[in-house]
């Protein structure tokens, strides 16, 4: 078999978040990846690979040329295969553990570096506020590399959320309270803040904690910590 005209044209839209949405699919690659989605709850759709000797079993696979796989590809480098799952639907609101909220994350690599940090801690629920980049973008896909199936992401409005919660709420900010002097929960919301403008008034005013990383250089003039450098750090220091 070969790649159709119409599986081309469905791949290659699925880079759009709202073609994405009316079909109801994302696009997965490389072994790594598609196999932690492939043993994992999400539903596969159909599966494109260029050695089909590791997916015999697997009914909806297609092999293909490599050159079809780089017309498919968004990597600079294709890897094997590139798989097309169905997105799921909305998933439960938790309402104690530790969770993690994110005010309008733009970068699709701080997000899918963020859904990772969150399986490594044991961290199973991100809070996403609307304007935050989609976790189905091909690239958070990738940068989560497989961690996305092991946390549950949902987008609503952070503040309503937020409002409606009576766990502790903790916000990640230059001028907050020293991690390192804190005693923190258990049970808490830590919400982290666009990479640019940090978390927005409307979503501060909902939180009842602040939390900062020091600065230990000598001339303290580092201007922050990227997004998800930040988070590792505080979720580090939630955990321990």
């Amino acid at each position: 078999m070969s790649l159709s005209k119409n599986q081309l044209k469905l791949i290659t839209s699925l880079q759009q978040k709202k073609y994405r949405t009316v079909h109801n699919l994302f696009v997965a690659e490389g072994t790594k990846v598609v196999n932690e989605f492939l043993n994992s709850s999400f539903e596969l759709e159909q599966l494109f690979c260029v050695d089909i000797s590791n997916y015999k079993d697997i009914e909806k696979v297609t092999q293909i040329s490599e050159g079809e796989l780089k017309k498919i590809s968004l990597l600079k480098k294709p890897n094997n295969v590139l798989g097309l799952f169905k997105i799921p639907s909305s998933n439960t609101l938790k309402k104690e553990g530790l969770i993690l909220g994110v005010d309008d994350i733009n970068d699709p690599g701080n997000l899918g570096t963020i859904i990772r940090l969150c399986d490594w801690f044991g961290v199973t629920q991100l809070i996403c506020s609307l304007k935050t980049v989609d976790c189905y973008n091909s690239k958070v896909v990738q940068a989560s590399m497989g961690s996305l199936t092991r946390v549950s992401l949902i987008y609503t409005n952070l503040e309503v959320y937020l409002e409606n919660t009576n766990l502790p709420k903790y916000a990640s900010l230059m001028d907050g309270k020293n991690v390192y002097k804190s005693i923190l929960p258990k049970d808490a919301i830590l919400v982290m803040g666009n990479e640019a403008n940090g978390i927005s008034n409307s979503v501060l005013k909902h939180l009842t904690h602040t939390v900062s990383i020091p600065r230990f250089g000598e001339l303290q003039q580092t201007e922050s910590l990227n997004v998800a450098t930040a988070t590792a750090i505080l979720l580090s220091e939630f955990k321990r």
